[in-house]
């Protein structure tokens, strides 16, 4: 063995290991197998279908023959995700309806729900995915923080459009996709819109944080309806969230082989929020979180039900409802 050789290897063994310490590996994740009919004649809603962790479950959901509707921003990023998605399905496998959704616009939430309870006579599962990540301070359309209002508000308002055909649909499930990075949150109600000060991380971390509470508040609501919710945080996966964030140019292919040795494939990510839509073991379970299929034990400041109540009448006045 070369010296050249023997330096690489050590210099690589020592890469990865700081690697390792930096992205702790994450168990092997288990995929689900379920009857290839579990979702024949139900309808979902995925919301940011047209990539990462949406649309590998909605790809899963097609193969168990569910009427999968995409509601994305990027119209032409989901035409070309659903050719995929009916490609990876094969012959016998469900529907795939492609409708606009831009969750940073009050307005076409609203336009998307009126065309859903228009067109659909019921919805089984509304599946919460989309999502931005410590994007530079901008505003929605509406004037709301880009990561409070698409992570939060935006999905606040979509699920109390849906609410009555979800109900008339009965039983039928809600499920939220929230982040372990909530652990770093805090509901700042003091200003919640970013206004005197702006930290992208920590504003990701109070949009999950508010995911949950969500949950939790939705779930009160919605005793006795039929209509379950609940939340999950899919861990580290390999997508496009991380767009925004600046990783210095030689770190670069180091990042990009930690996320493929230490991170979740986007189909690993997805397992979950499957179990969620799918699994009879969910069936009547709401107002929980879930990690890896398996209930999640949350922080106190993810189950403070006088937080949640004030974050859900906060919303309502922002949004308009």
């Amino acid at each position: 063995m070369s010296i050249a050789v023997l330096i690489a290897a050590v210099v690589g063994g020592g890469v990865l290991l700081f690697l390792r310490r930096l992205f702790p590996q994450q168990k092997a994740v288990k995929l689900l197998q379920y009857p290839a009919d579990t979702m024949r004649g139900k309808t979902v809603i995925v919301t940011g279908a047209n990539s990462g962790i949406g649309k590998a479950v909605s790809a899963e959901l097609v193969k168990l023959q569910a009427r999968v509707i995409m509601a994305c921003r990027d119209l032409r990023s989901a035409e070309e995700a659903a050719q995929d998605i009916k490609k990876e399905a094969g012959p016998e496998h469900g529907q795939v309806v492609i409708k606009h959704l831009d969750l940073a616009s009050l307005k076409s939430v609203r336009e998307f729900c009126e065309e859903i309870n228009k067109e659909e006579s019921k919805i089984d599962v509304l599946i919460n995915n989309a999502g931005i990540y410590q994007c530079p301070y901008t505003k929605t359309k509406d004037g709301f923080e880009m990561q409070l209002g698409v992570n939060h508000l935006g999905h606040f308002l979509l699920t109390h459009l849906l609410l009555d055909i979800l109900k008339a649909s009965a039983p039928s499930r809600i499920v939220v996709v929230s982040s372990k990075l909530y652990k770093h949150g805090q509901i700042n109600f003091d200003d919640l819109n970013s206004e005197n000060n702006y930290d992208k991380a920590a504003c990701y971390s109070q949009s999950k944080l508010a995911n949950l509470l969500f949950t939790l508040e939705l779930a009160r609501q919605l005793e006795g309806s039929g209509v379950t919710v609940n939340a999950l945080t899919p861990g580290i996966v390999r997508t496009r969230l991380g767009r925004h964030v600046q990783i210095p140019f030689l770190a670069k292919p180091l990042f990009h082989l930690a996320s493929f040795v230490f991170f979740k494939s986007p189909l690993e990510g997805a397992q979950t929020p499957l179990y969620l839509a799918c699994s009879p073991e969910v069936e009547g379970v709401s107002g929980k979180c879930f990690a890896n299929c398996t209930e999640e034990e949350l922080m106190p400041k993810a189950t403070d039900e006088q937080a949640a109540k004030k974050l859900w009448d906060i919303s309502r006045r922002m949004v308009g409802l």
